[in-house]
């Protein structure tokens, strides 16, 4: 089977949400999907990596952008892409160990290229010296995608109880197929990532690639009045079966004391008081044509219109959040906070990523999973004095299979390019 052609031939539908946001506790049906649900995932997946492909081909021809922390380039993006399903679900002949799975040396064949490690190895390739590189161009490019999604398609077809699937217990399902689940959702973060780099350079995309066509439920539409949190005890982390990231274990358990929290994210009519009374520069997507009226415009993906006052504030950074909560009030909720009111039924969530007021540590018991610079490295990293913080939640580009209540996802706290923004607490 040809990969390509066949991702091709699917149509992407991927999304958390076509038309409003997501409410109450929403888990990832991809972190437990059978051998036949994960292979269709992938074939999805790829079906949105191709179409990202083409349209930055036909916005950017030249597939250039500045070499600045917090971008790549797309040839490389695409190559890693590929490089890394290779790594874990076709190299590797401890593939359906899981867990038990070594990270590297004799169990691991050679690549299908020659120079994929020199080229797309992410632990070895540093950020600034990937600019030099000599890569492929972007017909060899897919060709090794489509390669690689052949070779680990058959391998998930051939994978141990794969035909007996459902009656065996839940350990050995996620053990066997846990690099496949793991392969789907680093390529579609690198698909978000594709996404708002585009926004950053202004580079039209079409909307449903992006994820722009879904709707923002306003707070006047969905629940107008803060949710109120009674003292509990709760449980921070990954429970149960089904995949997880190393820093989603290991469950803690926390005492919550009682709480006020916004049901939605803080809007454009809530922040841009803020700006007014403070002077505090708005985003760059963010302008205002005639001060001191409200005509406010927001630009995406090149291109301005008209601001919904009511959707979520975005490209908004910790520090920006802070200072309006200081302004309003308020505070940033922490990140048990915000997993713990995730519960409720009229929490609303999926439409930005959400900063908290937590820093990014490990849990408790925390051992690394294969896969050992997902989280490892970034723990108390600092930036520029600053260090990383926990976001909470998914944006409307992120798509369904990784949309998770219990997903923690981490940037320093001065990043505004990614689809950010807040809600507040007391």
């Amino acid at each position: 089977m040809n990969g390509m052609t066949s991702a091709e031939s699917g149509q992407f539908r991927g999304f958390v949400s076509s038309d409003k946001c997501l409410a109450g506790p929403v888990y990832s049906a991809a972190r437990t999907a059978s051998p036949q649900a994960l292979a269709q995932a992938l074939l999805t997946t790829r079906a949105r990596t191709l179409g990202l492909m083409q349209a930055w081909q036909d916005a950017a021809p030249s597939l250039a952008v500045p070499p600045v922390p917090g971008m790549n380039l797309p040839l490389w993006e695409w190559g890693h892409i590929a490089w890394f399903q290779e790594w874990w679900t076709v190299r590797n002949s401890q593939r359906n160990l899981g867990l038990g799975s070594t990270t590297g040396g004799e169990a691991f064949g050679p690549s299908l290229r020659h120079d994929a490690d020199t080229f797309y190895n992410s632990s070895e390739v540093a950020h600034s010296t990937r600019w030099s590189l000599a890569l492929p161009d972007l017909n060899d490019t897919k060709q090794y995608l489509a390669d690689v999604l052949a070779q680990s398609l058959a391998h998930l077809k051939a994978t141990p109880h794969a035909v007996n699937f459902a009656n065996q217990p839940y350990a050995v399902q996620d053990q066997a197929l846990y690099f496949w689940r793991l392969v789907l959702q680093h390529e579609e973060m690198h698909n978000e990532a594709s996404v708002y780099m585009a926004q950053t350079l202004g580079i039209d995309l079409p909307e449903a690639l992006c994820g722009g066509s879904r709707g923002y439920t306003r707070a006047s539409e969905y629940a107008p009045n803060p949710i109120q949190m009674q003292a509990q005890t709760w449980r921070l982390g990954h429970t149960g079966s089904g995949f997880a990231f190393d820093n989603e274990y290991h469950a803690e358990v926390l005492e919550i004391r009682a709480f006020e929290i916004d049901a939605q994210p803080v809007s454009w009519a809530q922040y841009l008081p803020f700006l007014k009374a403070t002077g505090r520069a708005a985003p760059v997507h963010v302008r205002c044509l005639h001060v001191p009226s409200d005509a406010w415009e927001v630009r995406r993906f090149g291109h301005w219109h008209s601001m919904d006052f009511g959707a979520p504030a975005v490209h908004i950074s910790a520090q920006d959040a802070e200072a309006w909560c200081d302004w309003a009030g308020r505070r940033l909720p922490t990140e048990a906070e915000w997993s713990c009111a995730a519960q409720h039924a009229l929490f609303s969530w999926g439409q930005v990523w959400e900063w908290t007021a937590t820093p990014f540590v490990p849990y408790p018991g925390f051992v690394a999973h294969p896969y050992r610079d997902y989280s490892e490295p970034w723990w108390h990293q600092e930036k520029h004095g600053w260090q990383r913080r926990v976001l909470r939640g998914a944006c409307a580009a992120t798509s369904e299979h990784v949309a998770d209540v219990r997903y923690r996802n981490f940037f320093s706290p001065d990043r505004c390019d990614i689809f950010s923004g807040f809600r507040s607490a007391r």
